[in-house]
């Protein structure tokens, strides 16, 4: 009797232990990692393409041994680029789907609004996210929900006043802002402001498009009034695309930079001829030699399947570098979420390859890594 009841007492034991595991998203053998990306709709082909890139590296890891004996298990769900929906889904990730990590969300307010509303508080880290805005690298001493998310890429400040700084050595005085009228957008426009103050200058005009859509006829009214000499489009690629062409059908030619989240691949294929002399800031290195051995790493995930390689592509790449090596360093004993944010505060300036990240108990900042391309013939992106 005594033997039935100890092991009884030892079953009890190890169902609480499996259901704790399941509760977290974490078991001897397995880690869920949730994501949230726009897979559908107009900006679609950005989730598509990190998720491709994620879970090719993930299946490479995972034919590796996984991480401390875990495979990883990557759930993506589909955010359309809406704020609501991207909330909607980290609650799903996390109660649902049980996600231990998150991972490559997608935009500035939806995840500024995850991370205040359902992560942050819930105490769930996310690594990455393909946004630059200050909302979401307050230092954890001013938000304790700053304390879950861990940036890869600089900043939008970053890009635009290296944009600025570029601008202004060349000699233009006369700089517009057409922006996107969300927080994406609002956060460009305010690096833009801040930058041209640093030279005693101001915007000489800016017009907005809504998100996800791509009616810029008054942006184009109010912009080409002003003649200016450059543009800098804090936009997305098809929104940019319609911006650029209105533009020159309006006679006005000015210079045309954007910010790294436009995506210059899909611009190149919605602009074609007309993207030549565009210029990008890029946060990541340049997808397209080997030079850099993170990027080598990188290409080897897709070495005969033909697959295009692109900054989304990289950025998704790093971002599951960064999660990987924190998951290392969290041990293979007893692994929880607590124990995954300490061992990521723990990456002080770490080499991933050519390319560093770098956090600590109170900043997320990641990187501050910008370098400025232009768009060349037949598409090409040159540094």
């Amino acid at each position: 009797m005594r033997f039935l009841k100890q092991l009884a007492a030892a079953g009890v034991f190890a169902f609480s232990t499996a259901t704790w595991a399941n509760d977290t998203g974490i078991t001897d053998t397995s880690i869920t990692i949730g994501m949230s990306a726009p897979l559908s709709g107009p900006n679609g082909a950005y989730g598509i393409d990190m998720r491709q890139t994620i879970s090719a590296y993930f299946e490479q890891v995972n034919k590796n041994g996984g991480v401390h004996g875990r495979k990883l298990d990557l759930v993506a769900l589909d955010d359309g680029y809406e704020t609501e929906r991207t909330v909607a889904n980290t609650r799903t990730l996390i109660n649902d789907k049980r996600a231990f990590a998150l991972l490559a969300y997608y935009g500035s307010s939806p995840t500024t609004e995850a991370m205040n509303t359902v992560f942050g508080p819930a105490k769930v880290p996310l690594i990455g996210t393909i946004s630059g805005a200050d909302t979401l690298r307050e230092p954890v001493s001013a938000n304790a929900n700053s304390r879950y998310m861990f940036n890869v890429r600089a900043s939008y400040a970053d890009e635009t006043e290296a944009i600025v700084n570029q601008l202004v050595s060349l000699g233009l005085k006369s700089i517009a802002v057409f922006y996107q009228n969300d927080g994406f957008g609002k956060s460009g426009l305010d690096g833009v402001t801040n930058a041209l103050k640093k030279h005693n200058l101001a915007p000489s005009a800016t017009g907005t498009v809504e998100r996800n859509a791509i009616d810029v006829s008054k942006a184009v009214t109010s912009i080409s009034k002003a003649n200016p000499q450059a543009v800098i489009m804090v936009t997305l690629y098809k929104p940019t695309a319609a911006f650029v062409k209105a533009m020159r059908k309006a006679g006005q030619s000015p210079m045309f930079m954007t910010l790294s989240p436009v995506g210059t691949e899909h611009l190149v294929q919605e602009l074609g001829m007309d993207a030549r002399g565009i210029g990008i800031s890029q946060v990541m290195p340049y997808p397209w030699n080997d030079i850099q051995p993170i990027v080598r790493d990188y290409q080897r995930l897709f070495p005969k399947q033909g697959t295009t390689y692109s900054y989304y592509g990289i950025e998704a790449y790093i971002m599951a570098r960064t999660l990987v090596e924190g998951l290392r360093r969290t041990g293979p004993k007893d692994p929880t979420r607590e124990k995954l944010v300490s061992a990521l505060e723990g990456m002080n300036n770490v080499d991933l390859g050519g390319y560093r990240v770098q956090y600590s108990g109170n900043s997320r900042t990641g990187s501050r890594h910008v370098e400025l391309t232009v768009i060349g013939p037949g598409g090409k992106v040159l540094k």
